[in-house]
């Protein structure tokens, strides 16, 4: 890629090539890393992300998930970036939030709690998804440092800290490496139906 592609903007949308017509949610949904330092989170809307969150399906209704979560500007937002991979620390900044998602592995009896991670993973989309209806876009990042989390926010025994997550407004590629500019222009891509769905036998697609 040149320097004059280097130059363009972030696409502010990037819709899923479907072979049906999915919700706008859906298909608009994307990860950018490119955060404008200018957006920021209003009370309601940051409410609303976890709200959403709470509202996730989980088994037994069991409600594994729980989050540490701040906006720019206040301590624990920098205590939570402070825990990110050296990769993540260098565009997240710009987020105007950034939440840390946790899980419960071990239930009040002390014995291993089923599909704790399964309950955290359809959380955090539901929290993604509501910041797309909000007009946000949210990047979810497995670069973190688990025991960092823990240790900084006293995170108990009976819970993992599994993944990050930055929500912002769509920034510019200016000053970020070139590595990660090549990132955001990419095309989403995901493989075809035929490969991830399958009938009568394994490998044999339904589509």
């Amino acid at each position: 890629m040149t320097a004059e592609e280097y130059t363009a903007e972030v696409p502010a949308s990037k819709p899923a090539e479907t072979s049906v017509p999915l919700h706008p949610l859906l298909a608009e949904r994307w990860s950018p890393r490119a955060m404008d330092p200018a957006t920021t989170i209003s009370d309601r809307q940051f409410t609303a992300l976890f709200e959403a969150a709470r509202w996730a399906p989980s088994w037994g209704n069991t409600q594994p998930a729980r989050f540490i979560a701040a906006r720019r500007g206040e301590a624990t937002f920098d205590r939570i970036h402070g825990t990110l991979s050296r990769g993540n620390k260098g565009w997240t900044s710009t987020a105007a939030a950034l939440a840390i998602g946790v899980a419960r592995v071990v239930d009040e009896d002390g014995e291993p709690m089923p599909y704790g991670e399964y309950g955290l993973a359809l959380a955090a989309e539901n929290l993604v998804l509501q910041a797309v209806a909000e007009g946000l876009y949210a990047h979810q990042m497995a670069g973190m440092d688990r025991d960092a989390a823990r240790a900084e926010f006293g995170v108990p025994a009976e819970f993992e800290p599994m993944i990050a997550i930055a929500v912002g407004g769509l920034g510019t590629l200016d000053g970020m490496p070139e590595r990660l500019q090549e990132k955001e222009l990419r095309p989403r891509i995901r493989k075809p139906l035929s490969e991830l769905v399958f009938t009568d036998t394994w490998g044999e697609p339904l589509f």
